[in-house]
């Protein structure tokens, strides 16, 4: 194999490190941080793309202390209107960033400042406008612990995007007319591998998405990308991380692509799972976790105590297409890794296998539950229109809610395709899979598999409406949103 080259970012955009985690906080805790939505260029494979982002005062996205507040001013620049979702966090509603609920979208050179508790852990951000967040507006959002300063190990952030060189608007259309991935079984299966994947009714059927479901087809991606990016960098030119012999990495990764579910593979080092959605389990050892859109997971590594190069890798469900980074101590050798694995991966956590093995470390008090609801989740490829107890945004009727009463909400997913389904201003305790009762992870965004049911528990917080929407962009797109409202 090939030494690896490293060519960078263009100039255009020439910074220090994108993700930075370092050791101390880069402003006092009681000035605000300045954000700010911009325009930025990366070098995608030897070719400029023209992208968003968000800018904290030490790179892409924002690091808090513990304790420190979230007081941010966040400045839009670009030329369209934008409003920015702070996923993960727990603000007013008014502060939430969805688009007239209750805010407007930031007009052109204006700054709206935020202020609230924040919750710890592995975040992010992003807006809510879909075509933007196809467009890179998103940053990582990390809020320490007190342990993370103190513990002997070094952080390491993983933020993973899908991309097209295409305009966002351009690849929905490409998508809602049958023209998106080659490999699904739908729009047909050009070329693409056989591989067969159990299903949760005992069918069978290839993991590149003609996975059969009583007859019916799976489909695992319906657009193929142009690239799939660690760090805003692909296998062409990763990101190399400087680690210690022997040392302890705690790695934060964070899928914000938008349609593209990953398998977490730290190849020959293995890796412990300790929290997801910013929340801790109990640890659970392997070599690979799946990792859905918006959801986000903490992964402890011990790195042996020899010199070397060690790939983190990014793998895109019942496809070859990878993307990764890599960790390695000084003077190793870093050889070049294909960006297509050789053989396709599997699909994910079709029989929630993963989720049952999450379980919470602090789980949600015990006590009645108040109120329930059975939300169908429903669509087609043909025509490509996703729903929510078979009605799309706009139609919908509210999911409805008192403030503290304990709710159960069940995911009933009657669709072809899985479903990560988020709920704002919430944290919910994963309660049930397929009926079977559990203490799950604490989570803000659950995968649903098709042909399952996932129950999550949940206290009713302020009086407000709060979305509740699939966190597939296409899907959003076209109608999977309705509203959790909460009154008093």
């Amino acid at each position: 194999m090939n030494m690896m080259t490293r060519r960078g970012f263009l100039a255009a955009s020439a910074a220090a490190a994108a993700f930075p985690i370092p050791r101390t906080a880069m402003a006092r805790a009681d000035a605000p941080l300045a954000l700010i939505a911009a325009t930025r260029t990366l070098d995608i494979n030897g070719r400029a793309a023209t992208v968003f982002g968000l800018a904290g005062p030490s790179g892409q996205g924002l690091i808090l202390d513990p304790g420190q507040r979230f007081q941010v001013d966040l400045t839009n620049t670009l030329d369209i209107d934008t409003i920015i979702h702070w996923h993960g966090q727990t603000p007013p509603n008014v502060q939430d960033g969805v688009p007239n609920m209750p805010s407007p979208m930031l007009a052109r050179g204006e700054t709206r400042s935020y202020s609230f508790e924040a919750r710890s852990g592995t975040h992010w951000m992003h807006s809510h406008v879909p075509t933007q967040e196809m467009q890179l507006l998103a940053a990582p959002l990390i809020v320490r612990r007190p342990e993370d300063l103190t513990a002997d190990r070094q952080e390491v952030v993983m933020f993973l995007h899908d991309f097209s060189f295409k305009p966002p608007e351009e690849v929905l259309a490409d998508i809602g007319g049958g023209h998106g991935a080659v490999s699904h079984g739908l729009h047909g299966n050009h070329g693409a591998s056989t591989a067969t994947q159990p299903m949760p009714d005992g069918g069978h059927g290839a993991m590149n998405g003609m996975a059969g479901m009583g007859g019916m087809s799976m489909d695992l991606n319906d657009y193929d990308w142009d690239a799939y990016l660690a760090n805003d960098r692909t296998l062409s030119d990763p990101e190399v991380v400087q680690v210690e012999r022997g040392g302890r990495i705690r790695l934060r990764v964070i899928n914000a692509a938008a349609a593209t579910v990953f398998w977490i593979d730290s190849g020959k080092v293995a890796a412990r799972l300790v929290a997801v959605d910013g929340h801790d389990v109990l640890p659970v050892s392997a070599a690979r976790f799946g990792l859905a859109m918006g959801q986000r997971l903490d992964l402890d590594i011990d790195l042996p105590s020899e010199r070397g190069a060690w790939p983190i890798l990014a793998l895109r469900e019942g496809a070859r297409e990878r993307t990764g980074l890599i960790l390695a101590t000084p003077g190793a050798e870093v050889q070049r890794i294909d960006a297509m694995a050789e053989v396709v991966a599997p699909a994910f956590d079709i029989d929630l296998a993963q989720e049952a093995k999450l379980l919470a470390r602090t789980a949600l008090p015990k006590r009645p539950v108040d109120r329930s609801h059975m939300l169908m989740l429903g669509g087609s490829m043909q025509p490509y229109v996703w729903t929510i107890n078979g009605a799309i945004w706009g139609q919908h009727s509210p999911v409805t809610a008192r403030t503290g009463e304990r709710v159960v909400l069940s995911f009933h997913n009657t669709s072809m395709m899985g479903h990560p389904m988020h709920l704002h201003g919430h944290v919910f305790q994963v309660v049930a899979l397929n009926g079977k009762a559990m203490a799950g992870a604490l989570r803000d965004t659950v995968y649903v598999p098709p042909n399952s049911m996932v129950d999550v528990a949940l206290d009713a917080g302020e009086a407000a409406r709060w979305m509740l929407h699939c966190h597939h962009m296409p899907h959003l797109a076209t109608g999977m949103m309705t509203e959790f409202q909460v009154i008093a």
